[in-house]
């Protein structure tokens, strides 16, 4: 089942997102909100946080959660679909090593893997088919975790599996509303024998939360603001 989260890995937004993101990123408010999510880690949610420093060379560096898929005690160090992104996991190996994982790095040059296409719910985990995940990442991860179920589901367009659905708590999924992201509840009921509750909101965004425990009896959601998504703010408080 999940486990107790006691650790965090992050890195430093860069000032070369602001380039990489043609401008359409708000360079300060993103710098601000990184630091005020590390706070939140630390001081709400008691965790050790390892931050890593900005990589001016790595713009999109600050998404780290890519990177690395964290299961029991194992961390599985991924392969990005973007060969500009590969660089990122560059000192992971090391770090998980030192935090006492078993590491396992996925090197099969044809595989990708995102880990923002990994749904682990504490029985099993699904796998996103996406642009950014194929079928040998899938296989590779299913070969990784061999005490676990793994299964596959389709996800068009852009998107990661985790852009519209996320844990909520044990054994609930919280889902967005979009036709995606109910086709793919529909394959991952089909695919599998353990009950889900599940949570909907109306946007899909707001669904990737971080369900954490993080004491024997304290339970943590993280999701987006009220002020970002008022409405489906509404359900999770609910």
């Amino acid at each position: 089942m999940t486990g107790r989260y006691t650790h965090a890995v992050v890195r430093g937004v860069p000032s070369s997102l602001a380039q990489e993101a043609d401008g359409k990123v708000d360079l300060a408010r993103a710098q601000r909100e990184s630091g005020v999510f590390c706070g939140i880690l630390r001081q709400k949610l008691g965790l050790q946080v390892m931050e890593l420093p900005p990589n001016e060379d790595l713009p999109r560096g600050q998404l780290i959660g890519d990177m690395a898929v964290v299961v029991a005690d194992t961390a599985l160090i991924t392969r990005p679909s973007n060969p500009a992104r590969r660089k990122e996991t560059e000192g992971l190996h090391k770090l998980f090593e030192e935090l006492k994982f078993r590491v396992c790095e996925l090197t099969d040059e044809s595989a990708t893997l995102d880990a923002s296409d990994i749904l682990f719910t504490g029985t099993e985990i699904f796998v996103g088919l996406s642009k950014w995940t194929n079928l040998r990442g899938a296989e590779m991860v299913a070969k990784t975790y061999q005490d676990y179920a793994v299964s596959t589901v389709p996800v068009a367009g852009d998107l990661h599996l985790k852009s519209f659905c996320s844990m909520a708590g044990p054994d609930t999924l919280i889902i967005g509303s979009s036709d995606t992201a109910k086709k793919a509840l529909k394959m991952m009921e089909q695919m599998t024998d353990h009950h889900y509750e599940t949570l909907t909101v109306p946007d899909d965004p707001a669904a990737n939360c971080i369900y954490a425990r993080v004491g024997p009896k304290s339970n943590v959601l993280v999701h987006r603001s009220a002020e970002e998504y008022p409405n489906s703010a509404q359900v999770t408080i609910v």
